[in-house]
């Protein structure tokens, strides 16, 4: 039956854009189809990330942030990420779309290649890799099943943009998904899961180990056991494994997967310069394998080529019947029985070289001088390679505090130990007036440990800055003392007292007490005196800081209008004009006249508050 028939992601349209037609593959966290680009009518692979994992926010996020970062990568030998989005809460990634089949399939169909042949995969395995590295872009999970093979012998390496989005999901199961890498995985990434350009080394050092032998240097019974081979355990010389392929290529491997990531080449483009010396030095220069063209090779193929070799090569010397020809074959012994001695002591040598001479142990050169460190460990054949100083309370400054590996390790002779010199007794640094960020970096530095923060108000250092910390800066302690930092949060705030209707003077000398700043504007009052404060803003009882500003508004005491003159006017018209303009009136009137103002008080013209009463005289 057809999987893909009950797929619902099968012939619906993603996006708007992305028309899916069949389910090319399902891994432990997407499922690839074939789709065709509507917009730019163009085949493409779309890469659906599993319900499971599109429901975590997190992996989402750094699936898209690491997608963004591989759609950046340009380069032949790497498969393009053309786009991303969501559909219905579906996560996906569109992709090149490369027929053909992965290396995995290959190795499956061919198990294992020819040196030519290996080598002609892993030089665009390292081409694209380099890349990557170069942009600053590392995949982190490099295998046969991330490497795709064109039947017109094309590789593309994929998956830089799930690479580390899948480190913590891989990680989660001692069966499952991580099988499938840990055969792979640095010792680095299994000790402490760090992982750079190296770790990617590391693991195309392992996939040309196995494409040269056909399986991988370990296997075990759970993925945890073999990630741990990884870290306990040498991966062994290829030719340990296959006859037949030259020492160039186990050197080759060796070098690339050696455990202490510093032993490694720096990085892809390192390792590939190495590999196409060896290819051109060899002359192995064979063709990229495809499964259209692959047979499957026999398990003895190397007795094959003995056999060949026998057969092709000029025939012996006939042998002559007689007592000469007798004596002959007997002298010949001698010269067999010697060659078989210098053989067996030979392989002796080679094999006591290869599992004991090689190694050295690393010597303990604590408490040692810089320079009779070095070379003591050059005496036992090792390179000595400075770390950054420690403090120690035991041990003087300048002599060496700490080694890595520790004494005892057994190493490659040639193999690098790294040592750390003594800083002497360590002190807390003093971080007042750095930021926390600065402060822990230094903390750091002094192998001291960051145990918190506690804040406290003040009016001289910035908020978000150190004050201090306890310890005090200047206190001698041993590594490790763990160290709080009191960060400041600003001036202490302060409530805004009340101010209003003191005289202006009184008011600035109480704020200005409290380390605040007065501005002052000013308006009439009916109500409060002159040079008195009507308002401030903020108000009373709101919250300031130190340093804020606190604006007042003084009174310039009533606004005062001009009284109208209504001499001569009829009372009437002399009460009306009046009240029109914001003023009151009373009248005496001196019986038996016409009715018409004689005077009036206040006089006309001087000024009055709105509201004022204006008595006027008539006759």
């Amino acid at each position: 039956m057809d999987t893909t028939l009950s797929d619902p992601l099968v012939d619906r349209l993603l996006d708007g854009r992305y028309a899916v037609h069949h389910r090319l593959a399902r891994g432990g966290m997407a499922s690839v189809y074939l789709a065709t680009d509507t917009r730019l009518d163009r085949r493409v692979a779309v890469k659906v990330m599993h319900p499971g994992l599109a429901d975590d926010p997190e992996f989402v996020a750094r699936f898209n942030r690491e997608a963004r970062a591989a759609a950046g990568l340009n380069h032949p030998d790497v498969v393009s990420v053309y786009d991303q989005g969501t559909d219905d809460g579906h996560p996906f990634l569109v992709m090149e779309y490369v027929p053909g089949h992965t290396l995995r399939d290959v190795l499956r169909e061919r198990g294992r290649l020819s040196p030519g042949e290996a080598l002609a995969v892993m030089d665009h395995v390292l081409a694209a890799l380099a890349a990557a590295h170069a942009s600053g872009l590392v995949h982190r999970d490099v295998k046969p099943e991330n490497v795709l093979v064109t039947p017109d012998a094309r590789v593309k390496v994929a998956d830089f943009g799930l690479a580390r989005a899948a480190a913590s999901v891989t990680m989660t199961s001692a069966t499952g998904p991580l099988i499938g890498t840990a055969a792979y995985l640095a010792p680095e990434q299994v000790r402490d899961g760090t992982s750079d350009a190296r770790s990617d080394v590391y693991a195309a050092g392992v996939t040309l180990f196995e494409l040269l032998t056909g399986a991988p240097p370990f296997t075990g019974d759970s993925a945890v056991s073999v990630a741990y081979r990884h870290v306990n355990e040498d991966v062994p010389e290829p030719s340990s494994r296959v006859g037949g392929i030259p020492a160039e290529l186990d050197a080759l491997v060796l070098a690339a997967t050696a455990r202490d990531p510093f032993e490694r080449p720096s990085d892809a483009r390192a390792l590939h310069q190495s590999l196409m010396a060896v290819r051109d030095r060899l002359g192995l220069h064979a063709g990229v394998p495809t499964i259209s063209d692959i047979t499957v090779a026999a398990p003895n193929d190397t007795l094959v080529v003995d056999r060949t070799q026998i057969t092709t090569g000029a025939p012996p010397p006939p042998v002559t019947e007689g007592a000469t020809g007798g004596r002959r074959r007997r002298r010949r012994w001698p010269y067999v029985v010697a060659f078989l001695a210098l053989a067996v002591i030979g392989a002796a040598v080679a094999g006591w070289y290869l599992a004991v001479g090689r190694y050295t142990s690393a010597p303990n050169v604590i408490g040692m001088s810089k320079a009779a460190a070095i070379a003591k460990l050059d005496h036992a054949g090792l390179k000595a390679r400075l770390l950054p100083g420690v403090y120690n309370d035991t041990i003087d400054k300048g002599l060496v505090a700490a080694e890595q590996p520790t004494a005892g390790h057994d190493l490659r002779k040639g193999g690098t130990v790294g040592i750390a010199l003594s800083l002497g007794q360590d002190h807390v640094p003093d971080v007042r007036h750095k930021s926390v960020a600065d402060a822990t970096a230094l903390l750091k530095q002094a192998q001291l440990t960051v145990a918190g923060t506690r804040s406290e108000y003040d009016a001289t250092i910035h908020k978000g800055f150190v004050i201090t910390s306890t310890p005090k800066p200047g206190l001698v302690v041993s590594p490790g003392t763990a160290v709080t930092l009191v960060v400041s949060e600003g001036p202490a705030p302060i409530q805004v007292p009340d101010v209003t209707k003191k005289p202006v003077d009184q008011a600035t000398s109480i704020l200005t007490a409290l380390g605040l700043t007065v501005k002052t504007t000013k308006d009439f009052s009916d109500t409060v005196p002159a040079n008195s404060v009507i308002s401030s803003t903020p108000a009373a009882g709101a919250t300031a800081h130190q340093g804020d500003v606190v604006t007042l508004v003084v009174s310039k005491g009533p606004q005062l209008y001009p009284v109208p003159d209504v001499r001569g006017m009829t009372v009437s018209d002399a009460i009306a004009l009046l009240q029109s303009q914001g003023f009151q009136a009373t009248v005496s009137q001196f019986p038996g006249g016409p009715g018409r103002v004689l005077s009036e008080s206040p006089g006309a013209g001087s000024k009055q508050k709105r509201g004022t009463t204006i008595h006027l005289y008539a006759f």
